[in-house]
């Protein structure tokens, strides 16, 4: 499977999506089977009560579930308070918000309360630079003053109607949901389902085809089935294995049969480069412990250059804190998604 290739498809009655670039499965979206939130969903909530010590509070949402939200203030028990889920939950605990709400789409972002006309950086052609100002503008023109807007670097090629379009409708659900800030908990908009977030997320650069099909048909099932295993294969017979326990994720480089005296820094610099796609892939978060293959101290700032490259272009946050006294490096990145062993399990 050459090129880069959406594969649209259904896991039991649940949206499933996968995104394939030259045969290798790059990212994944499968809708949890258990309803559950979906991180992106806005949420009318009710302030409940402060957590002392961790500068938040937890909020009261609909159906009985709860949010938490950090480092907030002038927040009084009982006031109503819009938030987005931004990330997942592990069973029995409050789902992660934030009061900073995106209204997000294909081409067009509307950030309330930060207010501009910002055009991504990736695209580099001033005169198209300079046409989607105009859009912006236009599109703006007369919303609140604290709407901001940001363009999306897949605008680079699309169509300015399609773009014009998507800055309207964005615009104009942000204003209906903050002008709907008043009353008890209640779900305003939902969260991306799969199909949705792979034509919303994958679309720079355009795909060379979208495919409506069966995972197993291409090939699909039988990468989620590789990922399903601890042990990750890597060039030259090194492998890693990747074991998420209830407190932190372990990473182990092993050289295999590789006995040159590269190899333990070729095996860290390949398992380096595929770290954040296992993570994305394995719905990975949290603290996460990497024990690289033994290797000189003076090769870390190697590895360090080759993981901050790697780590980069990652949608989720990543913070990477660095090695600890024991020789081990360190890395905290955001749960935004259910893990792929939850997903899978069984078809609904």
């Amino acid at each position: 499977m050459k090129g880069r290739v959406i594969v649209l498809d259904t896991w039991g009655e649940r949206q499933a999506a996968a995104l394939v670039v030259d045969g290798v499965l790059q990212d994944l979206a499968i809708d949890p089977a258990d309803d559950a939130p979906l991180p992106g969903a806005i949420y009318r909530g009710t302030v409940d009560r402060p957590v002392k010590g961790q500068g938040g509070v937890f909020l009261r949402l609909p159906g009985g579930q709860s949010g938490f939200l950090r480092q907030v203030s002038g927040l009084s028990p009982g006031q109503s308070v819009l938030v987005q889920i931004t990330g997942t939950a592990e069973p029995g605990k409050a789902l992660p918000v934030t009061t900073r709400l995106l209204f997000k789409s294909r081409y067009a972002i509307v950030t309330p309360g930060a207010p501009g006309l910002n055009i991504s950086r990736r695209i580099h052609d001033e005169d198209l630079r300079d046409d989607l100002e105009s859009l912006a503008k236009a599109g703006m023109d007369g919303a609140p003053h604290d709407l901001g807007l940001i363009l999306r670097s897949a605008c680079d090629g699309a169509d300015e109607a399609e773009i014009a379009e998507d800055i309207l409708a964005m615009r104009d659900l942000a204003i209906a949901v903050l002008n709907d800030a008043d009353g008890p908990p209640e779900l305003l908009i939902e969260g991306p389902a799969a199909h949705e977030f792979a034509w919303r997320e994958w679309a720079d650069p355009a795909p060379d085809e979208i495919v409506q099909g069966s995972f197993r048909d291409h090939g699909v099932d039988e990468m989620l089935d590789g990922l399903l295993s601890a042990r990750v294969p890597l060039a030259g017979g090194a492998h890693v294995y990747i074991e998420p326990t209830r407190a932190l994720v372990a990473v182990d480089v092993n050289t295999g049969a590789d006995t040159s005296p590269a190899a333990s820094l070729k095996a860290n610099i390949a398992a380096a480069r595929d770290l954040p796609r296992q993570l994305r892939l394995r719905g990975l978060g949290g603290q996460i412990v990497v024990d690289f293959a033994p290797m000189p101290k003076k090769d870390r700032a190697t590895l360090d250059q080759v993981l901050r490259a790697a780590f980069k272009g990652e949608s989720a946050e990543t913070s990477l804190s660095g090695w600890t006294t024991l020789g081990l490096y360190e890395l905290v990145r955001k749960r935004d998604r259910l893990a792929l062993s939850a997903l899978l399990a069984g078809r609904a």
